[in-house]
């Protein structure tokens, strides 16, 4: 079957010659795992993906964990298709705006006020920003292996001692820019406390993901989030939990409710925004007021509260309220990780997990085999699966008898 473009490889040539690498984002390329072309998909419903030669694939990606109720859910659909009438754009305030920031700051007690972003990154940089304008402090505290987006002070790599200031992670970023970031090992509650005490004068924030989601699903340590809270409280550092991911995804109220720990502020994208984007951070209302009109800290954004995207929220949001939601998703994780975590290291906290193999080309060897199978999970060793409500037994046992067959 060919596409409107023509095969798929003429679709890759096109696309080539036309987008950098001829994806949109890097990942998206499969070169991770050994393709030559990636995949392109044509459209999507509930569990499954549908590429432009007419394959169907199990997908366990659920555009990377935005989508808590599968692809094409009716409801989300509708309710975007009955805001899109009324139109799609205003670049002023509404209603649903309103509803949405309700949702949010219901779910989660840290959350007293919320600003809506377009983007994780945006909201991540926003957060930076606010925590660095209220505290009048410079320097920022991140953890190896989380990802916060591609905002240039969050794009630092480890130098060469346990807690060191950051080096540039990408070309482009200037080191001068990084130079008041401070890289710390995941989990290493010993190493946090030692940047803290060297740096903790100037310390405006601690972010951290804190369940790890960007070198696979790596659950905190049993005191690490607690002992970040009180080295945060000593110091008088924010703490922010980027819960781009574990947001509305681990539990209703994110890690924070799952863990028992407090953020003073929070970054939320993903299934926030129903799988259109949107992403917001939030917090404490004394930290928030410092935000522009009411403060000094400048936030702005044409498409902030895009009314199709807080139609597509609410949508998913009000859902979540029933908390047989998460116990149905708890059920199907468990199921997924009885039937793969024996065949290596398995990783899950709820409907996020990782099947860790023993290398990324072993990783790539079982991604190839599992397309062909008609089976799709990340296209990368370092991501997650994520569990939807559209993954029903079926599905679950055909990747288990996949995967088995791939280990056999």
């Amino acid at each position: 079957m060919r596409s409107a473009l023509g095969t798929r490889s003429e679709l890759w040539a096109r696309a080539q010659r036309l987008i950098p690498g001829g994806v949109n984002s890097p990942v998206r390329a499969m070169r991770a795992v050994g393709l030559d072309e990636p995949l392109f998909v044509r459209r999507a419903e509930g569990a499954y993906l549908e590429d432009v030669a007419g394959r169907r694939y199990v997908d366990w990606v659920q555009s990377w964990g935005a989508l808590i109720f599968g692809h094409a859910d009716p409801e989300t659909v509708e309710a975007v298709r009955a805001a899109a009438l009324d139109g799609t754009s205003f670049g002023a305030a509404t209603e649903r705006e309103v509803e949405l920031a309700g949702e949010i700051v219901d779910a989660f007690p840290s959350v007293e006020m919320v600003r809506l972003v377009s983007s994780g990154t945006e909201a991540a940089m926003s957060a930076i920003r606010l925590a660095r304008g209220a505290t009048r402090r410079d320097r920022i505290l991140k953890f190896a292996g989380c990802y916060h987006g591609h905002v240039d002070a969050l794009l630092a790599e480890a130098g060469s001692g346990i807690a060191t200031l950051g080096l540039p992670a990408s070309a482009g970023v200037p080191g001068d820019v990084t130079a008041n970031t401070i890289v710390s090992p995941y989990n290493d509650l010993d190493a946090a406390a030692g940047a803290v005490a060297q740096y903790g004068e100037g310390l405006a924030c601690v972010i951290v993901e804190p369940v790890a989601g960007n070198m696979g699903v790596v659950p905190p340590a049993p005191g690490f989030l607690e002992g970040l809270r009180a080295l945060c409280d000593a110091s008088g550092a924010l703490l922010v939990f980027d819960e781009v991911i574990t947001g509305f995804r681990v539990a209703r109220g994110g890690a924070q409710e799952r863990f028992g720990v407090t953020a003073d502020l929070t970054i939320l994208g993903k299934i926030v925004g129903g799988g259109l984007p949107l992403a917001a951070f939030g917090g404490r209302a004394d930290l928030m007021q410092e935000l522009a009109p009411l403060g000094p800290v400048y936030q702005a954004g044409t498409l902030s509260g895009n009314p199709l995207a807080t139609a597509a929220g609410l949508s998913v949001l009000r859902r979540l309220r029933d908390p047989s939601v998460y116990e149905e998703l708890e059920r199907r994780g468990a199921r997924l990780e009885a039937g793969l975590s024996g065949h290596g290291r398995f990783e899950r906290v709820g409907a996020m997990a990782t099947l860790f193999a023993e290398d990324t080309e072993r990783y790539a060897a079982l991604f190839r085999q599992l397309l062909e199978r008609g089976i799709y999970v990340a296209p990368s060793q370092f991501e997650a699966m994520f569990v939807s409500l559209a993954h029903g037994d079926d599905e679950i046992d055909r990747t288990v008898e996949a995967v088995d067959a791939f280990f056999s």
